[in-house]
């Protein structure tokens, strides 16, 4: 406990450092922050890396579902305190003079703290995009082709190592983590992708494959919960504390509690099996246009404007098991509009303009 005291006061002293001294790049660091969102796995990256290597976007879902799912678990387990509330409850302070650390409108997570689900997040999906980037370029043995592959293995890399530390220094700048907390969600993320590497089972998943595997989630999470739950322990603990030392009340939301996350996950994960099982994603996805660059465009636009229009819908939050039941069925219906139901529509589309000049 002192050792850990120990290492979140040398947090809060980054923290404050970097809040006082980067203030310029507030903007920036607030940027990186969205852009290590888990959600933007499945309204961004995927729809664009599913039409043009569907093996890579199946394998995409499966990192970002099952290593999110192990976050919370580890959450769960390590019980980590966030800075915007430990620093207000610790007593290592003398005379209550604690630290005055800033909030943001996105500082107050209500999840616990350890490890980060941002960089863990980012660090998974990213690590798969880089990977199958690279794929590309090592099948030629000729001298160029290895020197390409060096130069892109480079550039590649680098730019991961760039955005994980960019997001990792966001999400301490806003005070939602601390350093230790961040370090370990990108590793964390790492082994959870490059474990996929060697699953290609993932690829061959029947829908009964994609049922059970969510059975098997939601049941272990919910009955780790229950069991704790019985020996009095409230795994629930930080949402009370969240609620508690937020600065401003409406930045609150439910969406960053626990089962949220678990929910959504699940959500995406059968809209997945759903849609790769489906006779749209059969016709569209499997037939002749599937090869045509124009057709794969046109799926990636088509789907990436569909998915902005689902920020529209605003899941009301006043009951909390609605909130989870739209959440599944919002969450499962973007997937299934990327992987069936767009590419279905154009396919039907430029079929019925094949026909018309014939």
């Amino acid at each position: 406990s002192i050792k850990m005291d120990l290492l979140h006061s040398n947090g809060v002293l980054i923290i404050q450092h970097l809040q006082r001294d980067y203030r310029a790049y507030q903007d920036f660091l607030n940027f990186m922050s969205h852009v290590g969102d888990p959600r933007n796995i499945f309204s961004i990256y995927f729809p664009l890396w599913f039409q043009l290597n569907q093996v890579v976007g199946t394998k995409m879902i499966w990192v970002a579902v099952i290593g999110d799912w192990f976050n919370l678990i580890f959450k769960w387990i390590l019980f980590g305190h966030r800075p915007y509330w430990w620093v207000q409850e610790t007593m290592i302070y003398p005379n209550q003079s604690s630290p005055c650390l800033e909030q943001f409108p996105i500082t107050c997570e209500t999840g616990p703290g350890s490890p980060s689900g941002h960089a863990m997040g980012s660090s998974c999906v990213w690590y798969v995009m880089v990977t199958a980037a690279l794929s590309y370029t090592v099948r030629r043995k000729d001298k160029s082709a290895v020197t390409l592959h060096r130069l892109t293995w480079s550039f590649l890399w680098s730019i991961f190592w760039i955005i994980q530390i960019s997001v990792c220094i966001s999400r301490v700048f806003i005070a939602t983590h601390f350093p230790h907390q961040v370090i370990l969600g990108v590793f964390a993320g790492i082994l959870v992708a490059e474990a996929f590497e060697h699953t290609p089972a993932i690829q061959t998943a029947s829908l009964r494959m994609y049922i059970k595997t969510n059975l098997f989630l939601f049941i272990f999470a919910l009955g780790f919960y229950l069991v704790l739950k019985l020996l009095d322990i409230d795994l629930l603990w930080s949402v009370p504390k969240a609620m508690k030392w937020c600065a401003n009340p409406d930045w609150i939301n439910i969406d960053t509690t626990p089962f949220a996350g678990l929910v959504r996950n699940l959500g995406a994960l059968f809209g997945l099996g759903l849609g790769i099982n489906s006779e749209m994603f059969i016709t569209s996805c499997k037939g002749k246009n599937s090869c045509k660059i124009s057709f794969r465009i046109v799926c990636v636009a088509a789907s990436l404007a569909t998915l902005q229009l689902y920020n529209f819908f605003k899941i009301p939050t006043h009951t909390e098991y609605l909130f989870y039941i739209l959440s599944f069925c919002k969450s499962a219906a973007m997937p299934l509009t990327v992987v069936a139901l767009v590419p279905y529509c154009v396919h039907s589309l430029m079929r019925t303009a094949e026909k018309k000049l014939n």
